[in-house]
């Protein structure tokens, strides 16, 4: 009987590690790859209070030469309040509301291997000043230095759009592991009580 509940187990042990093993492989180049994590205000927010600032907050450190974010509110009018700054994974921009409405902020830069990553957030502004009339308002620019690098023309991942699974991709490879751990200990109690 103990025999066949070691052979069980080690085949569950072999199982999990395989299963273990192709969740960690394909996340290993997927890694290069910078993403959204959160942003404030939120995506899908609806705000009384015009913030003083957006942050976009990244899992990879931006490159100021070759990140670019644009605000723009209701009827198209920019709403970036100045340049961007950088702290660490973070970027933030003055923000400059304008009338009630969606505000869409826009953000573009390049992940370490080279590829363009780029999304948006949307919040809603539900108080705001009177809207300007569009011919008085300048065409929404970008935040971006001017001396920023071309990004490669490369087709953009999938995982890099809106579509942002805030990187929970490294908590299923930990769970596998944690899993095995469990399991391989589990096995070694069960053997040295065999043995007694």
């Amino acid at each position: 009987m103990g025999g066949r509940v070691a052979r069980v187990a080690r085949t569950w042990a072999v199982v999990l590690g395989v299963v273990a093993a192709s969740t960690l492989l394909p996340a290993a180049p997927a890694a290069a790859h910078n993403s959204l994590t959160g942003s404030d205000p939120r995506d899908g927010a609806r705000l009384a209070v015009a913030p003083e600032r957006i942050e976009l907050r990244f899992l990879a450190t931006p490159k100021e030469a070759t990140t670019e974010v644009t605000v723009t509110g209701p009827d198209n009018v920019a709403a970036t309040g100045g340049a961007p700054a950088f702290s660490g994974k973070r970027v933030t921009v003055p923000f400059r509301p304008g009338a009630a409405g969606l505000y869409i902020v826009t953000y573009r830069l390049a992940s370490d291997d080279g590829h363009p990553v780029k999304g948006e957030i949307r919040f809603t502004l539900t108080t705001g000043t009177p809207a300007e009339s569009p011919s008085a308002s300048a065409p929404p620019t970008s935040a971006a230095p001017t001396s920023a690098a071309p990004t490669p023309a490369s087709p953009t991942p999938a995982a890099a759009g809106t579509d942002d699974d805030g990187g929970t991709g490294w908590l299923w490879a930990a769970g596998a592991v944690v899993v095995l751990a469990a399991l391989g200990g589990g096995l070694l109690l069960r053997r040295r009580a065999a043995r007694r």
